[in-house]
């Protein structure tokens, strides 16, 4: 993902200084230490499976393949049945999807797999109208469908469905990127069939077919502080995102919807927390091929969300 200047790094100058001998060295004066942070590997929380169950409680997680170990561990089912997790709802709304963070005081509900169909579809349009986000550990699934796309006439898609196989072939195992963009290359004008896993129900319905989440509607927790999950090192306990770092996460979020057909609190927060100390977009970039190179974003992409982040900074975001 080359941004011209960024493929050269600078190492950092180590400057040294000494005390004259005769100079008597005052000390800073003391200051109360700050309360520790609660560990995050001792935070407990409680939880549920959607459709119906005991509540359990689960701990000692620091991403979301772990999360979902320990909601297996506690209900007795595997792991990989578990779709994805809303918080503080037992419905499947796409706005209070767990993503990179928990409030220490939210509930988690899991949705698990439940009723498989299937559907052929001509593709009549350039654009299906799906947006796909997934639950970090294989399984992508339906976050919005666009009102008045062609899948929005599909009657028997819905919001929070797993894709499980674009024709024939198992995408179970991929990222949301890599189904979002599967689905993008299919040839128009041709039949093409998706089968499918709804998430299991109980007597509430899905939410509406055409609502999709965002950061502002999910509000992500009732303290302040969060549980901050990483794909990559242990979790931590932090201070709820400001309200810059807010609207710069919603607007990169939009961002990748645009570019990649995808919703992804998670990755939205990562790329703004990479540009918090940058300079340029040079830097920024460098930073992103360090800590998210599998994506290989486009040029145009990074500058657009280096550019959003920069707007958040300025107060030239709503």
């Amino acid at each position: 993902m080359p941004l011209g200047l960024r493929s050269k790094k600078k190492d950092k100058s180590k400057e040294t200084s000494k005390l004259v001998e005769s100079e008597a060295v005052i000390p800073a004066p003391a200051t109360p230490a700050p309360a520790p942070a609660p560990s995050a590997s001792r935070l407990q929380f409680h939880t549920q499976l959607a459709h119906g169950s005991p509540t359990g409680r689960v701990a000692g997680f620091g991403s979301a393949r772990e999360l979902y170990a320990k909601i297996g561990e506690a209900f007795g089912i595997d792991p990989a049945q578990i779709m994805f997790c809303t918080l503080n709802t037992h419905k499947a709304d796409m706005d209070k999807l767990l993503g990179a963070q928990i409030g220490l005081e939210d509930f988690i509900f899991a949705h698990v797999k439940g009723q498989r169909k299937e559907v052929e579809v001509l593709k009549t349009d350039d654009v299906l109208g799906l947006t796909i986000t997934d639950n970090g550990t294989g399984c992508a699934f339906i976050k919005r469908i666009k009102e008045g796309s062609l899948m929005d006439q599909t009657k028997i898609i819905c919001v929070g469905d797993h894709i499980e196989t674009i024709n024939g072939k198992n995408v179970s195992d991929c990222r949301h990127y890599e189904v979002a963009k599967m689905l993008k290359d299919l040839e128009k004008g041709r039949m093409f069939k998706l089968e499918l896993i709804e998430p299991m129900k109980a007597f509430e319905k899905l939410e509406p077919r055409s609502k999709g989440g965002t950061l502002q509607a999910a509000k992500i927790s009732r303290g302040r502080e969060t549980l901050r999950l990483r794909s990559k090192g242990p979790a931590t306990v932090e201070e709820m995102p400001t309200e810059v770092e807010e609207k710069a996460i919603k607007k990169v979020d939009e961002l990748l919807e645009t570019y990649m057909g995808i919703r992804d609190i998670e990755l939205a927060a990562t790329m703004v927390e990479a540009g918090r100390d940058k300079k340029n977009p040079d830097e920024f970039a460098v930073a992103l091929d360090e800590t998210l190179g599998d994506f290989a974003f486009p040029d145009e992409f990074v500058f657009d969300v280096w550019g959003a982040i920069g707007d958040a900074k300025q107060g030239r975001l709503e």
